[in-house]
């Protein structure tokens, strides 16, 4: 048995998150808003707290800074009992931080500093720990500087040789981003980009030949998350379905393609078949965006479960 359930590597951010957003005060004004809280979010960290909320033993694969932000993401990953063996601190280094302000409408407007994420590496030395796991996740390939110049790549293709599923998620403008991407792909069995991100990195438009492009660079599937649409999956042995988003109110959309990941891994983890796998990461997207902040309406597995199985979708 590996020791973990679910490595989740990449991007964790300090998020700063006030909700309604409604306008930008003049001068030194103030805009009283509803709600305000602290999130550890990024494609890894949002990620690694969905996953572990819902009952998998998880380890985060990361870096933060030696700063009070960095003191928070390790002190609030421990909390939902994130293993945090795996996160790295340096001198000088800073956390990834963001302020994002949510509209009533679920979208989202942020300010981001970059950070470790751009620094952490995982030497050779770290990959049986980082690699001992059911699932592994790379989550931000794109902006792990470090790590994206071939790393990934080879840690990837060691858990693989390992025995774990590999998924990974992207930050993604265009098509200049594709080459520290394309690395990662022939070692990669479920991709799961934004449909926003796919189409930039390979400019096609529909979600069939979108998929087959990634298809042709290698990957054993690939899901592309929709927004308000759902998901879109296609593996290479042909197999393709839609599925529809689940009618909700939403209240912020920040986290949800990562909590996504996370809700597809618990599927991996629990044996669930590919269309299950991603209703159940639909269900655990929809209740991210129930909420204010990543993670913020997720819950645990029966929740999630539950949540699958009575609410409805969308049209």
């Amino acid at each position: 048995m590996p020791r973990y359930d679910y490595v989740s590597m990449g991007f964790y951010t300090y998020d700063c998150l006030g909700w309604p957003f409604t306008e930008v005060p003049p001068g030194g004004g103030t805009v009283l808003i509803d709600e305000l809280t602290l999130a550890v979010s990024g494609a890894g960290g949002t990620a690694a707290i969905a996953a572990a909320r819902m009952g998998l033993k998880t380890l985060a694969v990361a870096g933060v800074g030696d700063d009070l932000m960095g003191d928070w993401v390790l002190q609030r990953l421990k909390h939902f009992g994130v293993d945090t063996s795996g996160v790295q601190r340096r001198p000088g280094w800073k956390t990834s931080s963001s302020i994002v302000l949510t509209r009533q409408d679920g979208s989202r407007p942020a300010l981001h500093r970059g950070g470790a994420t751009a620094d952490f590496f995982v030497t050779e030395d770290l990959f049986s720990q980082t690699t001992d796991t059911a699932v592994f996740h790379a989550g931000g390939v794109g902006l792990m500087d470090a790590m994206d110049k071939g790393q990934s790549a080879r840690l990837m293709k060691a858990a693989k040789a390992a025995g774990a599923i590999t998924t990974v998620d992207v930050f993604a403008g265009s098509p200049k981003d594709l080459p520290a991407i394309a690395q990662v792909l022939p070692y990669t069995d479920y991709f799961m980009p934004s449909i926003e991100e796919a189409q930039a990195l390979c400019g096609l438009a529909s979600h069939g030949d979108t998929a087959k492009f990634f298809l042709d660079m290698g990957v054993g599937a690939c899901v592309l998350t929709l927004g308000g649409d759902g998901a879109y999956y296609h593996d290479r042995s042909g197999v393709k379905f839609h599925i529809p988003a689940f009618d909700i109110h939403v209240k912020c959309t920040c986290g949800c393609g990562d909590a996504f990941d996370a809700g597809f891994a618990v599927g991996l983890v629990k044996g669930f078949d590919a269309e299950t796998c991603v209703r159940f990461a639909q269900a655990t997207s929809a209740l991210n965006a129930t909420g204010l902040g990543s993670q913020a309406g997720v819950e645990s597995f029966e929740h999630t479960l539950a949540f699958m199985k009575n609410t409805k979708t969308r049209r």
